[in-house]
C-alpha cells in the first residue's frame, strides 16, 4: 500500500488562514481515502512560502528520503512553495522519486510549462556539477596514486580480482563522508574499487554507523 504524507501550509495565523489549515487536512484526507493512500502523517505549518527552512517541510523530506513514505499530498503547488524555493523542494521531490497529488488537480500535480521549463534546466545543471566533481575526484585520485597513494591498502576484506566486493567497509564510508563527499560520490568512489554499492547502501551504512556512534557516546 502506498504510504503519503499531508502538507498544509498558511503564511499567517489569523483566524481565517488557520481553518484554512484544517479544511485542507480534511480535504487532503479524503483524496487519500478515496485512492486507497494510507496516511502516515498529517504536518501543518504556519510559514512563509518563500522560506526553504521551515521545520515542516524538512519533516516532510525526511520522510520521504528514509523511504518511510512515497506520495506528498498538498492543496497545490504554491501550498509547498513559492518562488525560488518551490523550484527547490520540487527538484527534490523528484529526485526522491516522489508522487505528488493535489486537490487542485484532483490527482497528480501539473506543473506550468515555465516551471517545467526552469525545473530541466536546475536538473542540467546539477548533473554538469556532479560531473564536474567527480572530474576533480578522479584526477586527485591519480595525482595521489602517482605520488605513492594506494587505495587499496586503506580498504580492507577485498577480495580476489575479477570477484564484486560486496563488504565495504564503514571505515572507508566514514573517512571518505569526512571529506564532505556527498554519498553519490561515495558510491561512485567505491565502485571505481570494485564494490558493488549504491548511494543509498552508502547512506544507510552511514547512518547506521551514527546511531551506534550516538548510542556509545550516552552510555
Amino acid at each position: 500500500m502506498s504510504k503519503a504524507v499531508i502538507y498544509c501550509r498558511v503564511s499567517t495565523n489569523n483566524k481565517e488562514q488557520i481553518s484554512s489549515l484544517k479544511r485542507q487536512a480534511r480535504e487532503l484526507e479524503e483524496i487519500a481515502d478515496r485512492k486507497g493512500i494510507q496516511v502516515i502523517d498529517i504536518i501543518e505549518e504556519k510559514a512563509s512560502g518563500y522560506d526553504v527552512d521551515r521545520g515542516g517541510i524538512l519533516q516532510v523530506l525526511d520522510y520521504f528520503q528514509t523511504g518511510k513514505a512515497n506520495i506528498l499530498l498538498i492543496q497545490d503547488d504554491t501550498r509547498l512553495g513559492r518562488g525560488h524555493a518551490k523550484i527547490a523542494l520540487l527538484h527534490q521531490i523528484r529526485k526522491l522519486s516522489v508522487r505528488v497529488l493535489t486537490i487542485q488537480a484532483d490527482g497528480e500535480l501539473r506543473l506550468s510549462e515555465a516551471d517545467e521549463m526552469v525545473l530541466e534546466i536546475v536538473s542540467i545543471v546539477e548533473e554538469f556539477q556532479r560531473k564536474l566533481h567527480n572530474s576533480k575526484i578522479k584526477r586527485g585520485m591519480k595525482e595521489a596514486i602517482k605520488n605513492g597513494y594506494r587505495p587499496e591498502r586503506n580498504i580492507k576484506n577485498s577480495v580476489g580480482a575479477g570477484r564484486s566486493k560486496k563488504e565495504v567497509p564503514i571505515e572507508e564510508i566514514v573517512r571518505l563522508r569526512n571529506m564532505d563527499l556527498t554519498f553519490y560520490d561515495i558510491a561512485a568512489t567505491l565502485r571505481g574499487f570494485g564494490y558493488d554499492i549504491s548511494k543509498a547502501t552508502v547512506h544507510r551504512r552511514y547512518q547506521e554507523y551514527q546511531k551506534v556512534e550516538t548510542k556509545r557516546s550516552e552510555q
